[in-house]
């Protein structure tokens, strides 16, 4: 009978022994599942952080590239224009309108071929001598016009130099080096400001995508014979930087084309005005 306890006792023990032990082994076990759940998690946050970054980085980068604006700027004969900031520019969102100088001079309509050809004195015009032209596309001034010491642009606006449109160009993602170029340059970036659609361009208005909101129109341009060009699929806008005596700076977009032209034409020709703020 004491045999037979102590060997019961002996097989007892030994249980609790072997029980410890997978007790341990168990215990263990969860232990090391609990610190791979905590590495886990630590991982999961770092990622949450990341993307939270970089949607933030998004954000920001689409901020400085396009930022619209409920600011309005009226010109001398009553037009409205809407504006948008670029970067660290302010621009109108629409082509000038006006019939006047800043001080309320009268800005000559001049209709007749050979009289704008034979222009040295600032004037302007709408395409084709037809109003509804200007009242969508805005008017078509020759560079005189823009340099005229009266003001063509707004008070507290001008029409901008060549360096102001290099600066929008920059901004676009056209690097310096290609941004000091002539002829067309920054595939791409001239969708970035034209109008969608074929509402106001002619089809297919390549690459249009207008994500700067500038919102470009074609306005066309008047030749130096006075000839009237390519509403609807050009658009021509001034600088008032001068190149040389006979030219000056301007820029073109067309419907069949994403990127931008620099390039510098005759004084006499007519183009559209984008003005920036002062």
């Amino acid at each position: 009978m004491k045999k037979l306890v102590f060997v019961l006792l002996v097989i007892l023990i030994a249980s609790c022994g072997n029980n410890s032990e997978q007790l341990n082994k168990i215990q263990s076990e969860l232990d090391s599942i609990k610190i791979t759940n905590q590495n886990l998690s630590k991982k999961l946050d770092s990622i949450t952080i990341d993307k939270s970054d970089t949607a933030k980085n998004k954000i920001s980068a689409d901020k400085s590239i396009k930022a619209s604006s409920r600011e309005t700027v009226t010109d001398y004969d009553g037009n409205v224009y809407s504006t948008v900031k670029i970067g660290n520019q302010v621009w109108m969102k629409e082509n000038l309108k006006t019939t006047h100088y800043r001080d309320g001079s009268p800005i000559p309509n001049v209709t007749d071929n050979n009289a704008w050809k034979n222009l040295k004195t600032g004037a302007y015009c709408n395409y084709n001598n037809n109003p509804s032209y200007g009242s969508i596309y805005g008017r078509l001034y020759n560079w005189y016009a823009v340099i005229d010491n009266r003001g063509l642009a707004p008070k507290g606006w001008h029409v901008p130099k060549d360096a102001e449109l290099k600066t929008l160009e920059m901004t676009l993602g056209i690097p310096q080096t290609e941004a000091d170029w002539a002829g067309w340059r920054g595939k791409n970036k001239g969708g970035k400001l034209k109008e969608t659609g074929t509402t106001h361009w002619n089809s297919p208005n390549t690459g249009a995508t207008n994500s700067s909101d500038f919102t470009a129109l074609p306005g066309g341009c008047r030749d130096i014979g006075g000839i009237f060009n390519d509403v609807v699929s050009y658009g021509d806008w001034w600088s008032s930087s001068e190149y040389n005596t006979g030219t000056a700076w301007h820029r073109e977009m067309g419907c069949n084309n994403s990127a931008i032209s620099r390039s510098y034409i005759y004084k006499a020709y007519g183009c559209s005005v984008r003005c920036i703020k002062d």
